[in-house]
């Protein structure tokens, strides 16, 4: 069974940092592609970053280029997402997902990032 658990977010004031992590289990973590992806409730979905299996390519949503780093531990089977000069407009639900694409369903829960001062 796919698991996927966010963790890392919170409370952070604009400006500031913040580094997410997502834990995988159940498949085989080091052939997949990874993506981080964020919802504003309300609101659809938006991909925020992807990283090939080797990570060696990586992918940013303009919104996000030059302030925003993934990457990915594929001994510990973890993503990351660095978080630098967060905006206001950062503040979203943001998921991990398996692929290029946002999938239908998130399987994992989720870490609430709020920029706020």
């Amino acid at each position: 069974e796919v698991r996927l658990a966010e963790s890392g977010g919170g409370l952070v004031q604009p400006g500031g940092s913040l580094t997410l992590s997502c834990e995988a289990s159940g498949f085989a973590f080091r052939l997949r592609a990874m993506m981080w992806a964020r919802q504003v409730l309300g609101e659809g979905s938006e991909w925020v970053a992807r990283i090939s299996d080797a990570g060696g390519l990586t992918f940013y949503a303009d919104s996000v280029k030059g302030r925003f780093t993934i990457s990915r531990d594929n001994v510990e089977n973890t993503l990351y997402l660095k978080m630098d000069k967060v905006k206001p407009e950062d503040t979203a639900v943001y998921y991990c997902a398996t692929g290029y694409h946002i999938p239908e369903k998130f399987l994992g829960p989720g870490t609430q990032v709020t920029v706020s001062s």
